[in-house]
């Protein structure tokens, strides 16, 4: 149990320096669970805390987000397990969808070449698809371009004033987030969100359709 808390622990090191000094991503922490003699709770501390290690540890998180590597170092020494957290709306947005429809997309999408940036599984079932910062503000005129403004999807996008969970962050007892395309170089290539946005809605529609429900989650 301490041999992989260590490891967690080192991943977690690892990821933030490459975030924050390779990629010039601005970075936050996130909760936690702690354990004790009852089992686990948040390290926020909250009695009842409603998404245990799944949300950012600072209400401020927005405000005191970090690039610089001295300041990211120093919040990850003083509290090595927290979850990472990059905020969006600077760097790159992000468009998530659930997780079999956005790997439907992401083989299609593959097959026709499009350019794709970074893409991220979460724990909860969801696929993230990094994009060109500006998505989430351009998303529901895009919708309207490409006929999908009245369809019911399960896709948010996540800009300005939002955030995403980073691998290797555990997000609770759900498990750790992973790339399952991981950025490459210092400065990865981010696709314009009206590339993607066709098959993902697609991708959405057909998994609604074949569940029984969907969910309008557009901004």
């Amino acid at each position: 149990m301490l041999g992989s808390r260590r490891r967690t622990r080192t991943a977690l090191w690892q990821a933030v320096s490459e975030y924050v000094e390779q990629r010039r991503w601005p970075v936050t922490q996130g909760t936690y669970l702690v354990r004790d003699g009852r089992g686990t709770r948040c390290s926020c501390g909250r009695s009842g805390c409603a998404a245990p290690g799944m949300h950012p540890s600072d209400p401020q998180w927005s405000a005191h987000a970090t690039s610089t590597p001295a300041a990211a170092r120093y919040l990850w020494s003083q509290w090595p397990d927290s979850a990472v957290v990059l905020p969006t709306g600077h760097a790159f947005d992000a468009i998530s969808v659930p997780l079999a429809a956005g790997q439907r997309a992401l083989v299609r999408l593959e097959r026709m070449g499009t350019p794709l940036g970074p893409v991220l599984a979460t724990p909860n079932g969801r696929l993230f698809f990094l994009v060109a910062p500006g998505a989430a503000g351009e998303l529901p005129h895009l919708l309207y371009q490409m006929g999908w403004d009245d369809a019911e999807l399960d896709l948010r996008c996540h800009g300005e004033g939002d955030y995403i969970f980073a691998p290797p962050s555990p997000l609770g007892v759900l498990g750790a987030a992973e790339w399952i395309r991981p950025p490459e170089g210092d400065e990865p290539v981010l696709p314009e969100a009206r590339l993607l946005l066709g098959t993902l809605a697609y991708a959405c529609h057909r998994n609604s359709a074949r569940s029984g429900s969907g969910m309008w989650l557009a901004s």
